[in-house]
């Protein structure tokens, strides 16, 4: 049948994932960092993802399309939560883990920093052009700090301040571990890149654990939005009133605001 549905320019598309979490019905996901139209019937043709694009890469078409089919999306959305709640009633230890190694839980303590072992040729190097250098001891507490890899339920999260970061600030930001990862529990994550919508996990871990405090670091480019929307949304759905910040950081370095 010929009806309307959305169209998404992939080549305006920033892959901040707003418009995914716009969709009430789930008709929208982040496919190789770009916005796609994953289903026509999961699409109702209302444009609740239209206002939310901020590179207005989205707009209306008439095409042969697949009928909304709203049983299909209720379906989707009831095999979702129970997914989400199944999660949610089995704790997570670090002796229950299986899978992959690099991503078992751990508390991370740290031993004063020694001086690096240089060979012969790297200290004549230096002895030739001298450069003062400093040894920063990193601050991260906890791990896996990945998003979609962090459990929802740890002993580290209890009475922590939560700092939640886009990967991409400890890049930029050369302070980063002392400013910001300093007793502070962290979680990174990239709306672009990670193609997943984390204000459903995010709402979990605040709701489940004694969070004292939310900071956000992101960057100033525009797909960055798309995690502080999320972790904006977290907060909200968690239904709790707790102090949070966001901290934006210029490719170059500094804080914007």
């Amino acid at each position: 049948m010929i009806r309307t549905v959305i169209n998404i320019d992939e080549e305006k598309c920033t892959g901040c994932g707003l418009c995914v979490n716009a969709c009430h019905e789930g008709a929208i996901a982040l496919v190789d960092g770009k916005a796609r139209l994953m289903r026509d019937d999961f699409c109702d043709g209302l444009g609740d993802c239209l206002p939310a694009c901020p590179a207005d890469a989205i707009t209306f078409t008439k095409r042969e399309a697949a009928a909304y089919d709203p049983v299909a999306v209720a379906n989707a959305k009831k095999e979702k939560s129970m997914t989400n709640q199944t999660s949610a009633s089995e704790p997570v230890f670090a002796e229950q883990h299986t899978g992959c190694p690099g991503s078992r839980m751990r508390t991370i303590e740290h031993r004063a920093a020694e001086p690096a072992a240089f060979d012969g040729s790297v200290a004549e190097a230096a002895a030739e052009a001298p450069v003062a250098t400093v040894t920063a001891e990193s601050q991260l507490e906890n791990w896996p700090v990945q998003i979609k890899l962090a459990p929802t339920r740890a002993p580290y999260f209890d009475g922590a301040n939560l700092l939640i970061a886009a990967d991409c600030c400890s890049y930029a930001y050369g302070n980063f571990h002392h400013d910001f990862i300093r007793n502070r529990t962290v979680v990174i994550g990239c709306p672009k890149l990670d193609g997943t919508d984390y204000s459903e996990k995010l709402a979990e871990i605040i709701a489940t654990n004694d969070i004292k405090s939310v900071t956000i670091t992101r960057m100033e480019v525009p797909c960055c939005g798309g995690l502080e929307q999320m972790a904006k949304r977290a907060l909200q759905m968690s239904g709790k009133f707790i102090p949070w910040q966001v901290v934006t950081f210029s490719l170059d370095g500094r804080i914007l605001d």
